[in-house]
């Protein structure tokens, strides 16, 4: 059961009204049950539109000739699943070309490898593109972050009444996109397979890409296991960090970091039903760091992520270029965190203005003049401003 709340998405409600009002395309990506329909009803009720689910069938047999039945719509276009008819884009592409009294569109689809190209290639130039993940940290509020961390921010899970209903939703979410969702993006992989593989990254969360060894684990050649990395990354379920190069003479460390994005749905493939599994399970530091990584992301999505590792030790959780400065963030769950030699050295080597060690307290203070214990809200918060 999910409890009958809504959770406003001002953020993502306001970017996507703006991005209507200046492309005659914007297209919402995401995984499935991520809100996207959600939303975009949300909009349909204060901007003149007409709604297409092609994952009905009645919807579908009125776009059998798609270029006269659209022509003929005033106000916004919203058709949902537009994976189901890639070929719509060509349609869409003619129709953007046209005056603006043939309106405005507004696509949604579930995550597929190829959408995203298609897209851009059919709409260059006409399409904005918004990627819609889960609840985060400035939509839930602070006070109830271990809720969102333990189940994840999938609106069915998060607001599920108990952990029990949130675990069940978790585990019909895995069969589902493993039975259903690969199959229909013509991707040909036992789901069994896929789970048994993405259940070994969860082990392996927060570490480098270690290719070879997954491909020996699971009796495949790295190509193979790169692929399924592929899949799982362009459909939203796994993000792959890359590692910040700088002009130093220290060997650096070249391969990415692995993470399961949604940390609800890393916690069920390591079988952890609650906080109390979580906070005794050899995962909890590279959770909390997956987490405050992704809610970093969610919340200020311009950055491009980086981590920062040398063969000597010195490491850094993420490192980004903001507003012409360089930043350092570190995670770790602890009350009373301190600073590190890698630290120093990471502020040396990379010309940081700051490392924000964040943890999950509620007071803000300095740990070195330039290294400041900071919670998660107060980084968001200030990387916005």
């Amino acid at each position: 059961m999910i409890k009958s709340i809504m959770i406003p998405r001002s953020q993502y409600k306001n970017h996507i009204v703006k991005a209507i009002k200046r492309s005659k395309v914007t297209a919402i990506l995401g995984p499935r049950q991520c809100g996207k329909t959600t939303l975009a009803t949300e909009i349909s009720k204060e901007i003149q539109s007409h709604f297409l689910d092609l994952e009905s069938p009645s919807d579908r047999a009125k776009l059998q000739n798609p270029e006269q039945y659209l022509t003929g719509i005033p106000g916004l276009i919203i058709i949902d699943e537009i994976q189901q008819s890639p070929e719509l884009f060509q349609v869409l592409r003619v129709l953007a070309d046209r005056s603006d009294k043939n309106g405005r569109f507004l696509i949604l689809g579930s995550a597929s490898p190829d959408l995203s190209k298609r897209a851009s290639e059919s709409l260059a130039g006409r399409i904005e593109f918004i990627d819609l993940h889960g609840f985060n940290i400035s939509e839930t509020g602070w006070e109830d972050y271990r809720r969102l961390w333990t189940r994840g921010g999938f609106p069915p899970s998060y607001l599920a009444h108990t952990e029990e209903d949130s675990i069940v939703w978790r585990e019909g979410f895995v069969r589902t996109f493993l039975q259903r969702d690969i199959p229909q993006l013509g991707i040909h992989i036992p789901s069994a397979t896929l789970r048994r593989f993405w259940t070994m990254l969860a082990h392996s969360h927060g570490q480098l890409l270690n290719s070879s060894q997954l491909a020996k684990s699971m009796g495949m050649n790295d190509k193979t296991i790169r692929s399924y990395i592929d899949i799982l990354t362009s459909t939203y379920m796994v993000r792959q960090v890359q590692p910040w190069h700088a002009n130093l003479k220290k060997r650096q460390v070249k391969s990415p970091k692995i993470y399961v994005s949604d940390t609800g749905l890393l916690h069920h493939l390591l079988g952890l039903s609650d906080m109390e599994d979580l906070l005794g399970h050899p995962q909890l530091g590279a959770s909390w760091e997956s987490f405050v990584i992704e809610q970093i992301l969610r919340n200020i999505p311009a950055l491009v992520p980086y981590f920062w590792s040398t063969y000597s030790g010195a490491e850094l959780d993420f490192f980004a270029l903001h507003r012409g400065k360089n930043i350092g963030v570190e995670c770790k769950f602890t009350e009373s965190p301190k600073t590190t030699r890698s630290q120093h050295v990471a502020l040396e080597d990379l010309k940081l203005e700051k490392i924000y060690v964040v943890y999950p307290g509620a007071a803000r203070y300095p740990l070195h003049e330039s290294i400041e214990a900071c919670p998660l809200p107060e980084l968001i918060a200030e990387l916005r401003n």
